[in-house]
């Protein structure tokens, strides 16, 4: 009984739709612009954080950065605070992996961009990272040819050297890259290993574009000492080890090792990658909330035009109303079909909505360097919200339809 009452209704509301093809067109459409928006600027945010969340993953979890500069958002950053900072040295890594008991690795990075040649090829500001030999317990990247620097070649500062396939791909095309001689700011170095692809990262320099070679060999041409080349400590905390922990520890340590007083101000900062995450929830809250308030608007005349085009419909099948009841129709039949035909109105708009975002996304891959997906998520919040516009905007004429009078909707024409 339900089934075939419903089955009616959307039959009648189909007949309706399609009998006023101008009018159902142009009441649809402040639902699809509405729909378009919204969806479009969530697929478009969650595209954005996905692609953030996965470089911050990339952090790692458990990892405290060392540096200069704290990480901040929102507000008054007092920058003229940190200005005067010492940049971490390399020594200073050394004197926290004598001491440190609660970290499981810790690194060394700093980097410059430099050109890199191989006979007649050359890639200019290829990013060159002097890094100590436990830098890949941290940042963990894998290797598709060749392998990583030992002990010794990263203590003696070796001519060795782990690329990035862009790095490869440019110098080297389909050849075999291992055992190559690159030269890097006049200096020979050995290719070792090759990285797999990783693809472009948000917050980071992407693995594919790198040149990795030992602290102990890159000090002889980077300026350990610029602020340009952010050098940094890395450090990873053990199994059972809290990051807070870990960064108690470390903060008390690196105050001992620059001999700061009791009362002074720390001169470093320990950066975490859920400052990031905080960061950024904020952000898209933001961005979310900016979403709906310009749909809304759309949406909002939208749901006026499917109303008003309701009570056109209502007056233009008084008649038929009034029959309908005459011959045993009930008031929730006349009220289902009505609110049904504003709802199957609403959801081919919405639905329209989707269809284009999807095409606009499948652009959007071949234009940009990020991924960019219509997800199952998005695709029913955008279809909920177009019925329940069309339930909102029909049920005042489709009430008021169920509530005539059969002789009175007779009699109107």
């Amino acid at each position: 009984m339900v089934f075939l009452l419903f089955k009616e209704s959307v039959l009648f509301a189909w007949q309706a739709l399609v009998g006023n093809k101008l009018r159902s067109f142009l009441s649809l459409l402040g639902i699809t612009i509405g729909i378009f928006a919204i969806i479009l600027v969530f697929t478009i945010v969650d595209s954005l954080e996905n692609n953030i969340r996965s470089s911050i993953q990339s952090l790692g979890n458990n990892v405290v950065y060392i540096q200069k500069w704290p990480w901040a958002f929102g507000g008054d950053y007092p920058w003229w605070k940190y200005m005067n900072r010492p940049l971490p040295k390399y020594e200073e890594l050394e004197e926290l992996s004598k001491r440190s008991k609660t970290t499981e690795a810790l690194a060394y990075r700093m980097g410059a961009r430099k050109v890199v040649k191989y006979g007649s090829s050359s890639i200019s500001n290829a990013i060159i990272c002097g890094i100590s030999h436990q830098y890949y317990k941290i940042k963990s990247f894998d290797l598709t040819d060749g392998r990583y620097f030992t002990n010794i070649e990263t203590d003696a500062g070796y001519p060795v050297a782990v690329i990035g396939v862009k790095i490869k791909e440019g110098l080297f095309g389909n050849e075999d890259a291992i055992g190559k001689q690159i030269k890097i700011n006049g200096y020979n170095a050995q290719i070792i290993g090759v990285a797999k692809k990783e693809g472009e990262s948000m917050l980071s320099s992407s693995m594919d574009n790198q040149v990795l070679i030992p602290f102990n060999f890159g000090r002889k041409f980077l300026d350990t000492k610029s602020e340009n080349a952010d050098p940094f400590i890395l450090a990873k905390a053990k199994p059972n080890i809290t990051n807070a922990e870990m960064s108690d520890e470390l903060a008390g340590l690196m105050r001992s090792i620059r001999r700061l007083k009791p009362y002074a101000d720390q001169n470093f900062a320990l950066n975490e990658t859920s400052l990031l995450s905080k960061g950024f929830d904020v952000l898209f809250d933001i961005i979310g909330t900016a979403g709906w308030i310009i749909g809304g608007f759309s949406i909002l005349v939208g749901g006026f035009g499917i109303a008003n085009i309701m009570f056109v419909s209502v007056r233009e099948r008084t008649n038929i109303i009034g029959i309908q009841k005459s011959l045993g129709a009930k008031n929730y039949f006349i009220l289902i079909q009505f609110l049904t035909e504003s709802v199957l109105l609403s959801l081919v708009g919405g639905a329209i909505g989707l269809i284009l975002i999807y095409f606009l996304t499948l652009v959007g891959k071949g234009v940009i360097d990020m991924e960019i997906s219509l997800t199952s998520t998005n695709i029913f919040l955008g279809l909920t919200v177009s019925v329940l516009i069309g339930v909102i905007s029909g049920f005042i004429p489709a009430y008021g339809a169920s509530q005539l009078d059969p002789v009175e909707a007779i009699r109107s024409n």
